[in-house]
């Protein structure tokens, strides 16, 4: 048996995610071939039947499961065939399975795993006496163990627990009962966690979880991985269970069938098998599979909290004061030019100890004359309030300045990275750092490829996550924000480049190489010049990169170079030039797509590219604006019950978000305080860096914590 996907695994895979089998075959089609999911979903919306990137997603990774799952069935068949227990009911069952539970429950028998205590039994004789008790009708047992009495088993009591032995690893075997204690666990196990009593003072911050108890089907991703936390930090102890005794019972209903001696031994060897070897095997899995779950809910949340992030606003190419504030070691200044190129950094020391207010105020206001600059950057950490503040009042400037405050999660990390060190080699880390913050303002997707994702702040348990699955996604999502606003050819760093749809790191590198040497590209074509950029990378790439002013207008457009034959055609039509095509409305009113239709390029596709013609180049980002806290609110003491605030919202989790009020901390606003409609997850009414107007619904200042509402105020 070969592993492969057979049509069989193929309607598995489409019924599982209520698709077509036309829809799932092509696409992995696409797949195989090398076509990255930006690509497909953009491109190739016929052969996929219009399928989108989370869709696109979804297909690759459950057949990814499906091939692990037949990976896994060939090894199991070769396994029990090599043993010659290979029957052809237990081949079909093995072949008919349909998840991983099912497939290694029929494996379990066949295990080749260290001498079991039932083993043990089997080889001192004692498998008769386990027979005599399954039919429970002797009343003689005690008397019959004794028959069965050796070195190893010295006593009847011995031979008895021997023989439970056998019976209890039967029972623990049987599809039957697993299943049965699988439902139960399924609807009715709870999840406790208790406190390890030598550990109270260095567990504190678990104390919510110390004499917990909630439902397993129920209890939210973020409560189930912080007590795993507190359990692989040796603080909490986590048991996963249903009503055991009512289930050794059950167990006891179906198998118990008589009131003899026998059946006595038959009730003890349940509740062992139960207790030592069936419920510590479904307690892992259940354990296993709801940190599965667990993670994945995580990891949705930070890769959405991350694409926010990567989509926040652009100002765009403009000339830009970026400015690091700091107290004692004082504000670094950098001047970027439009293109985000460092031409001038500096430092100013406005607040205490030196308090050079003037000499700061002299220097901003000669720095912005001379470099032409048109908006301030300044980052959101120590003494940002004081630095804004300064830089809104204190500073006269010879033309009109917006005031933007930018975040700095992962800007030091940036700034020490081997990227940073590529880039700026003889600058200190702080203005490498002070740089960051001036081109996040400018192009926030162009900066923060630059930074691993992790080190951004937006993610709920991050680090509790299975990484690679979290670096997956974040790569996927990364990979999607870029390929969806489009890259510029000419003026894109190596690392942006990376991300676009085909390229790799060297391709990037070779592309930046290429531009340096013989100028900027003119024209999409020329990217078949670029050393070891072949055909496919081309295909894949060449939609996604944008020349502004180039030799063909459609180079600036997500119209990919395969179609441009057709709006070649739709122009000759209308005997204009593609240029007017695209600059006169008038003239693409007169377009009947269903003209244009070819075997390779449907209506989707064509109804796509007439909306690009329409918008080209067009930016998918909303515009940015300037923002202000509350005017006399810096401390936490400052705060008042009830009192109305402004806020940007910087971190979104499952139970709620985190509002920065420009008090230092961040505020929880909860998840039942954001709307007055129910609502699943906050997601579906805020996102990262969103303006929010508040109320301050409880105060604890000795323990710094902030709790908001949304409901009942007014939001702009």
């Amino acid at each position: 048996m070969s592993v492969t996907l057979t049509d069989l695994n193929l309607k598995r895979i489409a019924g599982s995610l209520k698709l077509s089998e036309r829809s799932v075959r092509n696409t992995l089609e696409l797949l195989d071939s090398g076509a990255t999911i930006p690509f497909i979903a953009r491109y190739r919306k016929e052969k996929t039947g219009n399928l989108n990137e989370v869709q696109i997603e979804h297909i690759q990774r459950t057949t990814e499961s499906h091939i692990e799952l037949e990976k896994r069935r060939e090894s199991i068949l070769t396994a029990i065939e090599k043993q010659g227990k290979l029957t052809p009911e237990l081949k079909k069952a093995l072949i008919d399975a349909s998840d991983l539970p099912e497939l290694e429950d029929l494996y379990l028998p066949f295990k080749r795993a260290r001498k079991t205590r039932a083993a043990k039994a089997r080889e001192a004789g004692l498998e008769p006496l386990a027979e005599i008790i399954k039919l429970q009708n002797s009343n003689t047992v005690q008397t019959d163990a004794k028959r069965f009495v050796n070195d190893l088993y010295p006593s009847a009591e011995d031979a008895l627990q021997g023989a439970r032995d056998i019976i209890a690893e039967e029972l623990s075997e049987t599809i039957e009962v697993r299943n049965m204690v699988r439902t139960r666990f399924e609807h009715e196990a709870v999840v406790k966690s208790t406190l390890i009593k030598t550990k109270e003072k260095e567990a504190d911050k678990y104390r919510d979880y110390f004499e917990f108890e909630e439902s397993l089907k129920r209890i939210p991703s973020h409560r189930f991985l912080a007590i795993l936390r507190g359990e692989n930090e040796g603080f909490l102890r986590l048991k996963i269970e249903p009503d055991n005794e009512d289930l050794i019972f059950q167990i006891e209903r179906r198998y118990i069938k008589s009131k003899t001696q026998a059946a006595r031994q038959m009730e003890l060897a349940i509740s062992e098998s139960y207790k030592r070897l069936i419920f510590p095997s479904i307690e892992n899995e259940f354990k296993t599979l709801s940190k599965i779950v667990a993670d994945k809910v995580s990891i949705e949340v930070f890769a959405a909290n991350l694409r926010q992030l990567l989509l926040a606003p652009p100002l765009g190419e403009k000339r830009i004061l970026a400015v690091d504030p700091g107290f004692v070691t004082g504000c670094k200044l950098a001047c970027l030019d439009e293109y985000g190129q460092l031409i001038h950094h500096d430092t100013i020391y406005p607040h205490k100890p030196q308090s050079d207010k003037l000499t700061a105020a002299q220097t901003i206001t000669f720095l912005t004359e001379q470099f032409d600059i048109e908006a301030i950057a300044i980052g959101d950490g120590t003494a940002s309030r004081e630095t804004v503040d300064f830089f809104r009042t204190k500073v006269k400037y010879k033309r009109e300045l917006n005031v933007y405050v930018v975040s700095e999660d992962g800007a030091s990390v940036y700034s020490a990275s081997p990227v940073a060190r590529e880039e700026f080699p003889n600058l200190d880390a702080t203005v490498r750092g002070t740089v960051s913050i001036g081109r996040r303002l400018a192009d926030p997707l162009a900066e923060l490829v630059k930074i691993d994702p992790k080190s951004i702040g937006v993610g709920q348990y991050q680090h509790d996550v299975e990484q690679k699955a979290l670096r997956a996604a974040l790569d996927r999502e990364v990979e999607s924000c870029v390929n969806l606003v489009g890259v510029d050819l000419n003026t894109a760093g190596k690392h942006l480049l990376t991300y676009v749809s085909g390229l790799n790191t060297a391709l990037a590198q070779n592309i930046v190489d290429f531009r340096t040497a013989n100028g900027g590209f003119t024209s999409r074509t020329e990217l078949k010049k670029v050393p070891k950029l072949g055909p496919k990378a081309f295909e894949q790439a060449a939609g996604f990169l944008r020349i502004r002013n180039g030799k063909n207008p459609l180079d600036n457009t997500a119209v990919h170079p395969e179609a441009y034959p057709i709006v070649e055609k739709m122009a000759k039509d209308l005997k204009v030039e593609i240029a007017e095509l695209i600059s006169t409305a008038a003239v693409r009113k007169q377009i009947i797509p269903e003209k244009y239709l070819t075997p390779e390029i449907g209506l989707p596709t064509l109804l796509d590219i007439l909306s690009e013609l329409e918008k080209p180049g067009r930016d998918p980002r909303p515009k940015i604006k300037p923002f202000e806290f509350a005017e006399g609110v810096r401390e936490i003491s400052d705060l008042s019950l009830g009192m109305q605030v402004p806020g940007i919202v910087t971190n979104i989790t499952a139970f709620g978000a985190f509002v920065d009020i420009g008090v230092k901390e961040d505020a929880l606003l909860h998840i039942s305080q954001i709307s007055n409609r129910f609502i699943k997850h906050p997601g579906e009414v805020l996102s990262i860096h969103k303006y929010v107007n508040v109320k301050i619904y409880e105060l604890d200042i000795p323990r710094k914590r902030i709790s908001l509402t949304m409901l009942g105020v007014v939001q702009d």
